[in-house]
C-alpha cells in the first residue's frame, strides 16, 4: 500500500489558526487608535467642526451647520475618524462619542440663540442612558433648543434598530427636533421603515454627488432618491458638493440644500453670524 507525500511546505507559509504578520500589525494598530479615542474623551480633546448646508436656490443663505467630531491625540493632531468611527459603532465607546458630539452641540446652541445646528449618531445611543440623560436634561432646562437641533442618523444605524428608534423620535418631535437621515442611498433601505420613520430631512450619500453633472451612471441614482424623498416629504440635502457644475445639476434636479467644500470646510471657528444673512428678522 503506498501514500501520496505531502508537498513541500513553504517557509513563508502559515500553521493554520495563527494570525498572519499583517493582521497582527492591523490589529495592534487598531487597539492603539482606540486607546488614543478613549484617552480624548477621558481628557475633553474632543471638538466641532461646522460645515455650511446652503439653500440650492440662494447658497448666500445657510439652512444649518452640520457639526462633525474631532478627537485629538495628545499632539493636538486630530485622529482620523476612518480609523474608528467603524470599529466603535458597536461598543460603548461609540456611545461616549455621541455623548461627547451631544454634549459640544447643545452647548453651541446654547451660545449661539436661533442659529440650527446638525448632531450625529448612531440609532444604538437611543437606549444608552447617559446619551438620552443629556438630551432630556438639556430640553428640560432649556425648551428653545429643541427647535434648533437636528439629529442627524446613518441610514444603515437607523433601520437596524427601528423598535427602539421610533418612538424615541416621535417622543423627540414633541419637543421641535427634526431628524435627518443621513448617507440616503448608501444602504440597503426599507421603503416600509423609511415610510414609518417620517425624517424630515434625506442627506444623498457623497459617493454619489462626485462628478454628478457628468456621471450617466449615478444621475438616475440620484434622481430616484429625489423622487423618493419628494413622495415621502422629505427635504433633500446633498452632501460633499465641489464644483459650480455638480451644484447646477443639483439644484435644476430639485435638491433643496447642498453642503460640501464648494460652500465651507468643516472649521472649528465657525462664524455664525453668517447664519442670520439673508434672513427675515420675526
Amino acid at each position: 500500500m503506498s501514500f501520496m507525500k505531502d508537498p513541500k511546505r513553504s517557509k513563508f507559509d502559515v500553521e493554520p489558526g495563527l494570525a498572519s504578520p499583517l493582521d497582527v500589525a492591523a490589529g495592534t494598530a487598531e487597539r492603539e487608535t482606540l486607546a488614543m479615542v478613549a484617552e480624548a474623551l477621558k481628557l475633553r480633546r474632543t471638538r466641532l467642526a461646522f460645515q455650511p448646508a446652503v439653500y440650492a436656490a440662494d447658497p448666500s443663505i445657510i439652512g444649518f451647520y452640520e457639526g462633525f467630531i474631532r478627537l485629538l491625540d495628545s499632539r493636538d493632531r486630530v485622529i482620523p475618524a476612518r480609523e474608528f468611527m467603524g470599529v466603535t459603532e458597536r461598543q460603548e465607546l461609540g456611545r461616549e462619542i455621541d455623548c461627547a458630539a451631544l454634549q459640544m452641540g447643545l452647548m453651541t446652541l446654547q451660545r449661539n440663540p436661533g442659529v440650527r445646528v446638525a448632531v450625529n449618531m448612531s440609532a444604538r445611543s437611543v437606549g444608552y442612558k447617559r446619551w438620552t440623560a443629556l438630551l432630556r436634561q438639556a430640553l428640560k432646562q432649556a425648551p428653545e433648543l429643541g427647535a434648533c437641533l437636528i439629529l442627524e442618523i446613518n441610514e444603515a444605524s437607523a433601520m437596524q434598530v427601528p423598535d427602539v428608534l421610533l418612538p424615541f423620535m416621535a417622543e423627540m418631535r414633541e419637543a421641535g427636533i427634526v431628524f435627518s437621515l443621513d448617507d440616503f442611498g448608501a444602504a440597503g433601505t426599507s421603503l416600509g421603515l423609511l415610510r414609518d420613520f417620517q425624517f424630515e430631512i434625506a442627506k444623498i450619500d457623497g459617493m454619489f454627488i462626485r462628478h454628478i453633472d457628468s456621471n450617466a451612471e449615478n444621475q438616475p441614482v440620484v434622481r430616484s432618491a429625489i423622487a423618493i424623498a419628494r413622495e415621502l416629504g422629505m427635504f433633500l440635502v446633498a452632501e460633499a458638493v465641489e464644483t459650480d457644475a455638480e451644484a447646477n445639476w443639483l439644484r435644476d434636479a430639485g435638491v433643496g440644500c447642498l453642503q460640501g467644500y464648494l460652500f465651507g470646510a468643516p472649521t472649528v471657528t465657525p462664524d455664525f453670524a453668517a447664519f442670520r444673512k439673508g434672513r427675515t428678522k420675526v
